[in-house]
């Protein structure tokens, strides 16, 4: 398969151009700023998503059978909202398939649950921004497909990760949430699973989480746990009283996505074992 993974020098982008390589795909991947370092069989591209032109010119020079849209800048419209945009128009010339990583953040958090089939009800401007996302992508591509995920996680090296044990150590600032609950998801294993979407062709809305929600502040205790840290000196807080805008309890339904699936999408309490 000749796959272009957009966002590939990123956290989850870096999972899936590994994965993809090991599988003896044909890969292309971009970066915004910085070219990853080492030789690599991997053809990477420097792309600014935010450009039309840009993206149009990457795409079609490089010719993928199936884009995966990984990138992420969680501050600016533009990147988050503009940038699947201008790639679904890109694929939609060529007569590829797309991709596109969603989030839990298009919902409010009012309902106790979200399946595959609720609409969007952001809180946020991130959260507004990935709806809008959605609502491009699949107008310009019916068939492609949009996977909404969670709270990101892996073997240490993940932005939760480096929080917890900085907290945990004394060394950074700041507290986790008791009150801001999430599903969260094993970055292998969501990799696992945006590749097999890709590979089989499948389409329309998916929810790819872990199997067990939790509070921030409980996720950290079980990191802690797992790095052989002191959880008792994890600092917790409230997010409904810290003004930090977006939703609380958001808790993804993905029954019927995996059915779907091949991949197992393990819970935290599973992947975060000692």
């Amino acid at each position: 398969m000749r796959v272009l993974i957009v966002g590939g020098s990123g956290y989850l982008g870096r999972e899936l151009v590994r994965l993809r390589v090991t599988a003896g795909d044909d890969v292309g991947a971009t970066f915004l700023t910085a070219r990853p370092a080492g030789p690599s069989p991997v053809r990477w591209l420097p792309l600014d998503v935010r450009s039309r032109e840009a993206v149009a010119a990457t795409v079609e020079e490089f010719r993928p059978e199936v884009v995966i849209n990984a990138s992420y800048r969680k501050a600016d419209w533009a990147s988050t909202a503009d940038g699947p945009a201008h790639l679904a128009l890109a694929v939609s010339r060529i007569g590829g398939r797309m991709v596109h990583v969603s989030s839990d953040a298009v919902f409010s958090g009012a309902a106790p649950r979200y399946d595959e089939t609720c609409a969007p009800d952001p809180v946020n401007p991130y959260g507004a921004a990935k709806a809008a996302a959605e609502t491009a992508v699949r107008a310009i591509l019916p068939d492609a497909a949009i996977v909404r995920t969670s709270l990101i996680i892996g073997d240490g090296d993940s932005v939760h990760e480096t929080l917890t044990r900085s907290l945990a150590t004394g060394q950074g600032q700041g507290v986790l949430f008791t009150d801001d609950v999430r599903c969260p998801v094993h970055v292998g294993d969501l990799a696992a699973a945006l590749a097999e979407v890709a590979a089989r062709g499948l389409t329309g809305v998916l929810h790819a989480a872990g199997g067990d929600d939790m509070s921030r502040y409980e996720l950290g205790r079980l990191i802690a746990l797992r790095d052989g840290l002191d959880a008792t000196r994890l600092p917790a807080g409230r997010r409904a009283t810290s003004g930090v805008p977006g939703p609380l309890e958001v808790r993804l339904d993905c029954a019927a996505t995996r059915r779907r699936l091949r991949t197992r999408l393990r819970g935290a309490r599973e992947f975060l074992a000692g």
